[in-house]
């Protein structure tokens, strides 16, 4: 099944997607965190609920206003360098275990709503990633068994300020602008999807110009062997997610380099998951608005 989350009558609701529409279901309905702790019989529940919805319930996608996944998220897990090309384009050695670092809930924002170019940094650069959402509890989680504590995945831009990534060794005041990364729209079950979503095309498009274009084939830890050893060092929880790595084609190693910039439109967009689009503003003084 695929779902998103959206804003009605001021309060998250879970939305079924059917192609380009979403039925959003009633407040009575769980959030997307109940749901995935439900399994297969939350899914069953679900499923025939939308069954015998009217043609009236459903409405654009596009035009819905969505929020995150999670309120509040639980731990955001990040790859780095986990496609061979982009490893090399930004001049690091090809690591033998994979560059993992955190992202706050802070720096996540939902589809449709604007990333914040922020004032201290004219270097904010785009990176197309799969999301693997966790649906399953585990620790020492072998890479056999990893894939059945995925409950599926979503689109993730991971808008990195490059100067601020660089100040340091660890990569985390790069990675954790507030606003900065943005999440979804739609959730896609992993029974959708090739085992691991593997051999899914992935691109990232600038202004309408391809910038990025790979397949999540490409990446050197899968999902499941990501899985596996994020568990051996934290033990993996339902809501929690991981992003997988961007592959090649971004700003910072093009000549002359290629930021973006407060008006510009960014879209991700994964095969068989859908596009994730989100314009660029320019930070204002004065306080952060609550994450939706």
């Amino acid at each position: 099944m695929r779902f998103a989350v959206c804003i009605e009558d001021g309060e998250r609701r879970l939305g079924v997607v059917r192609g380009t529409d979403i039925a959003v279901l009633g407040s009575s309905s769980p959030d997307l965190l109940e749901l995935i702790n439900w399994g297969k019989d939350g899914l069953a529940a679900i499923a025939k609920q939308v069954e015998v919805l009217p043609p009236a319930a459903w409405q654009k996608l596009a035009t819905t206003p969505l929020a995150l996944p999670f309120e509040p998220s639980g731990k955001i897990v990040c790859l780095g360098l986990n496609y061979r090309a982009h490893a090399q384009e930004g001049g690091y050695a090809v690591p033998d275990y994979p560059a993992i670092f955190l992202r706050t809930a802070t720096s996540l924002l939902p589809a449709g709503e604007a990333i914040i170019a922020p004032r201290v940094s004219e270097k904010l650069d785009f990176e197309a990633e799969l999301m693997v959402i966790v649906g399953r509890a585990g620790r020492y989680i072998s890479e056999a068994d990893a894939l059945d504590h995925v409950f599926g995945y979503t689109c993730f831009n991971d808008a990195s300020i490059r100067d601020y990534q660089r100040k340091t060794h660890q990569w985390t005041p790069g990675k954790n602008f507030d606003r900065t990364g943005a999440v979804g729209p739609v959730i896609v079950t992993a029974d959708e999807l090739p085992a691991g979503a593997s051999g899914l095309g992935i691109a990232c498009r600038l202004n309408g110009e391809t910038v990025q274009n790979a397949s999540t084939a490409d990446m050197m830890v899968p999902v499941a062997m990501a899985v596996s050893i994020i568990s051996e060092f934290m033990t993996l929880e339902p809501g929690d997610m991981i992003a997988m790595g961007t592959p090649q084609g971004v700003g910072h190693a093009r000549t002359p380099p290629l930021w973006m910039r407060p008006g510009d439109v960014v879209e991700v967009e994964i095969e068989g998951i859908g596009i994730l689009r989100n314009g660029i503003a320019a930070e204002e003084p004065g306080t952060r608005p609550a994450a939706k």
